[in-house]
């Protein structure tokens, strides 16, 4: 059984929290007032790594705001093995979303990777602003539009684009988004397996081992699953463009 680090429900969020919500989608579409009557709905809690924050098949009550650390998002296959569908950062809303507001239920499972704090706020909550407010509505209905049009894009570049530019890609989005400068590089604050790597981009391990042989004999990355650095963003970044 999963155990949580602490929590702390009906807490009015700090400074820090309100800044993060202007990153947040779903959240950044509200006015000023709208967000300030939706702050004091949010609840924080903590997890550890060995923790789950809801598992595959559990209903979608709340949306969920990764507020520190690194959040994996995986799915089961038929055989029982578990396939990364995506990485998540401070910032991030993850439910998903789509699930949140049809009522239907978790399409995987979120496991913490390492100790991460989460805002999550009742969907009820934000259901009943958006009531008060058809402007808000309006914006939630062009973001779920763009977040079709990322699906469908995402759907062309597995298509198209080589293994080695989607991998790049991946690489280099992380690095820009919660990577750590430092000497060497931008280290990138989570451990990611060749096996989590080959699952977001659609491909297999051992393509995903050849091509970080190829970066590493680049001078584009260094370092291991626990330690990846990268060592040239703007290198890696042209590379996925192609």
């Amino acid at each position: 059984m999963s155990k949580r680090l602490n929590t702390s429900s009906s807490k009015r969020p700090d400074v820090s929290t309100d800044s993060l919500l202007d990153h947040v989608p779903l959240l950044n579409i509200l006015s000023a007032q709208d967000r300030q009557r939706i702050l004091p709905e949010l609840s924080e809690t903590r997890y550890g790594k060995d923790d789950v924050i809801f598992r595959e098949g559990d209903p979608t009550e709340y949306f969920h705001i990764v507020k520190e650390g690194t959040v994996k998002c995986v799915k089961s296959t038929a055989n029982g093995k578990e396939c990364t569908l995506k990485m998540l950062m401070p910032g991030d809303l993850f439910c998903c979303d789509a699930a949140a507001f049809d009522g239907g239920c978790h399409p995987g499972t979120a496991q913490p990777m390492g100790n991460v704090s989460i805002l999550r706020m009742h969907r009820k909550a934000y259901f009943d602003m958006l009531k008060r407010n058809p402007a808000a509505a309006m914006e939630v209905i062009k973001y779920l539009g763009n977040r079709l049009n990322e699906a469908q894009e995402k759907t062309k570049i597995l298509a198209l684009d080589r293994a080695d530019q989607r991998l790049a890609a991946l690489l280099a989005d992380f690095g820009a988004r919660n990577g750590i400068k430092e000497t060497q590089g931008i280290r990138l604050p989570m451990r990611l397996t060749r096996q989590d790597m080959a699952n977001m981009i659609g491909a297999t391990t051992e393509t995903v081992i050849r091509i970080m042989s190829r970066f590493k004999r680049a001078r584009l990355v260094s370092g291991t699953a626990n330690r990846l650095v990268i060592l040239n963003l703007q290198q890696l970044k042209s590379f996925a463009s192609g």
